[in-house]
């Protein structure tokens, strides 16, 4: 995606706060956007999460150049801009930044659209608040969300070859502790128990349960058995692997085994549970474990395996373990794999 560059530095003097004036003259417009100095320039940027720093030059047009930038990072198709510009304009928009204006900040999107019409977009607040691009054309919204399945950006590819080492480096509970807990916390779970590994005589198939508020504020509880390795089908698994046959049994231990909630002090049954790998899962394993749930007409047991945790952990935008920095700074250590 490119904008031509006129309408790219035109969006660049939004940024830096070039147009109108604190003290308008009558018949003038006032500055909507505040201003925005080299060292505020570089400031807006680093809250966007991103390593852009001014270098001194000319303000709108080193902001056009990483506008061009942005863009051309990986995006779904010719209707949705790249996500971390639409993170930008959302930024770009928040009410807490309005001048001479409400919160509403009319006359700020009226400048805004100015600009983004022009290459067939338009902004919009939400309901809560956030600003939306939508395209004109197709009247399609982008919405800002973790998925997982997005084309990655460079930052992004870097950040997530850094955990791969990690993870295969990491012990089984630093794999619980450092990686899965924080994940599925910025998911959306709640009441987030590890069992961990000093008793087994309590997991009861389980490593970790936790509990997910539904929007009617009903309560699911899931399970998760994890493996740190590669989890295959093989008749006699090596070392460090894990079968798949003694996961399901694992598995449905887990389903038939309550667990106690003591913010409702009630006994509850586990209603799903996630098998998650922290190698590969083999395509064998995947079709027995396929066959058996199919033939049990059971739709309670899911799986991910090394990719997903990797895909998930980068685009929710989680930091780095401590480990996963480590390996990232010891480049002629030891081959991950």
């Amino acid at each position: 995606m490119k904008f031509r560059r006129k309408n790219s530095e035109a969006l660049a003097d939004l940024i830096c706060g070039n147009l109108g004036s604190h003290d308008p003259a009558p018949g003038t417009e006032p500055k909507y956007f505040p201003y925005r100095s080299s060292s505020y320039i570089t400031e807006f940027f680093q809250e966007l999460d991103t390593e852009w720093r001014h270098d001194g030059s000319t303000r709108h047009r080193w902001v056009a150049d990483v506008l061009d930038s942005m863009l051309g990072e990986p995006h779904d198709g010719p209707t949705h801009p790249p996500e971390i510009f639409c993170r930008l304009i959302d930024h770009l928009m928040s009410p807490s930044d309005a001048t001479n204006e409400g919160p509403d900040r009319q006359n700020a999107l009226r400048q805004l659209n100015e600009v983004l019409t022009k290459e067939g977009f338009e902004a919009f607040y939400g309901d809560d608040r956030h600003c939306y691009i939508r395209h004109v054309g197709t009247n399609t919204v982008t919405v800002l969300q973790a998925n997982p399945h997005r084309p990655l950006t460079a930052a992004e590819v870097k950040r997530r070859n850094s955990l791969a080492a990690y993870l295969g480096r990491c012990s089984e509970d630093e794999l619980i502790e450092e990686i899965l807990l924080p994940l599925f916390r910025q998911l959306g779970f709640h009441r987030i128990t590890a069992a961990g590994h000093k008793d087994k005589s309590l997991e009861y198939g389980k490593d970790i349960w936790m509990r997910y508020t539904l929007p009617t504020q009903h309560f699911l509880y899931f399970g998760i058995q994890a493996k740190k390795g590669k989890i295959d089908a093989s008749g006699v698994t090596r070392a460090g692997n894990a079968n798949v046959a003694e996961l399901h049994n694992q598995a449905l231990m887990m389903l038939a085994h309550e667990i106690f909630d003591p913010e409702t002090n009630k006994r509850v049954l586990v209603d799903h549970g996630f098998i998650v790998a922290g190698g590969e899962i083999t395509k064998a394993a995947r079709n027995w474990i396929g066959n058996a749930l199919h033939d049990a007409k059971r739709s309670q047991i899911m799986f991910i395996d090394r990719d997903d945790i990797l895909n998930l952990y980068v685009v929710t935008n989680l930091p780095l373990p401590a480990g996963a920095l480590q390996v990232e700074r010891d480049p002629w250590g030891e081959p991950p794999f």
